[in-house]
């Protein structure tokens, strides 16, 4: 299945993004410094049987790269316009890494388009992260950042790159990581990338927590994917939301790191689509909505 790329403007900055599939709709979110391009594989499985979409956020892959908010409102908000832009009303929305966070923030700012949620190796579910991403939030990383990410070295990895691929190597989790250091010697990418970091992660590591509302998951059915092996997200966050969620699904990849969309696509798309198959999506009106927030309440 060939997958062409869609483009979308929407308030005056172009989108791009990828459409695949008939049938009851998935929204992929990728992470940081990523693309849509991290679910091809995924997607073409998930096609089969679902309508998937897969957008580059603003800020990232070859969708505009503005000088604007790259909150995680911000992006859920971006998110809630393209499915209304693209005549789909309502999504199962899964997310990976920063794309969880997003996701997350989706189901409690625009609850009536979120039917089920799947996090795999998401932020926002504790202190911990890579301490590469924490040195990019000191005061002055922007300006020594080109120093190591620029076009002669990105062109370097990219040989070395492809004689890995034609002497048959297939490392997946490292070819990820790879796709996004290589995105960052662009300067837009750059300028991007850092306000995105420095909105969900400080010094001392994750600064957003979605513990205080993962109660509101109640309502809606939820699947955590992470793989054992993540070196940048610890799989300790997946056990304890598992924990913090009643009644949500936790599938612990063994031999993935952070990319276990990537790294075991096929278990995945198998994971999902009996996930799919085995919830009912949530459908939730502002009586119900207000019912949750006062029950807490009180």
């Amino acid at each position: 299945m060939d997958l062409e790329p869609q483009h979308l403007t929407i308030h005056g900055h172009e989108v791009r993004y990828f459409r695949a599939g008939e049938g009851p709709a998935i929204l992929l979110v990728h992470g940081m410094a990523g693309s849509a391009s991290t679910w091809k594989t995924s997607m073409r499985l998930l096609a089969r049987d679902y309508t998937v979409i897969a957008p580059d956020l603003l800020g990232h892959g070859r969708s505009d790269k503005p000088r604007t908010d790259y909150s995680l409102g911000a992006f859920a908000a971006g998110l809630r316009d393209l499915l209304v832009a693209t005549g789909v009303d309502r999504a199962t929305v899964v997310g990976q890494s920063l794309g969880g966070g997003i996701a997350m923030q989706m189901a409690y700012q625009h609850p009536e388009q979120v039917e089920r949620l799947v996090l795999v190796s998401s932020g926002g579910l504790g202190r911990e992260v890579t301490a590469l991403l924490r040195m990019f939030t000191f005061p002055g990383s922007e300006f020594l950042a080109p120093a190591v990410m620029n076009s002669y070295v990105r062109d370097a990895g990219n040989v070395v790159s492809r004689f890995l691929a034609r002497s048959g190597v297939r490392a997946p989790s490292a070819e990820e990581k790879w796709k996004a250091f290589s995105s960052l010697c662009g300067s837009e990418n750059r300028v991007a990338f850092i306000k995105t970091l420095r909105s969900v992660v400080d010094m001392s590591g994750q600064s957003v927590s979605a513990h205080d509302r993962l109660y509101l998951s109640r309502h809606l059915a939820t699947l955590i994917i992470w793989g054992e092996r993540d070196n940048v997200i610890p799989v300790d966050h997946a056990y304890a939301a598992h924990d913090a969620m009643p009644g949500s699904r936790l599938e612990i990849f063994e031999r993935s790191s952070h990319f276990p969309h990537s790294e075991e696509p096929e278990r995945f798309a198998e994971v999902l689509r009996d996930f799919m198959e085995t919830t009912e999506p949530a459908h939730l009106d502002a009586a119900s909505w207000r019912a949750m927030l006062t029950d807490r309440a009180s």
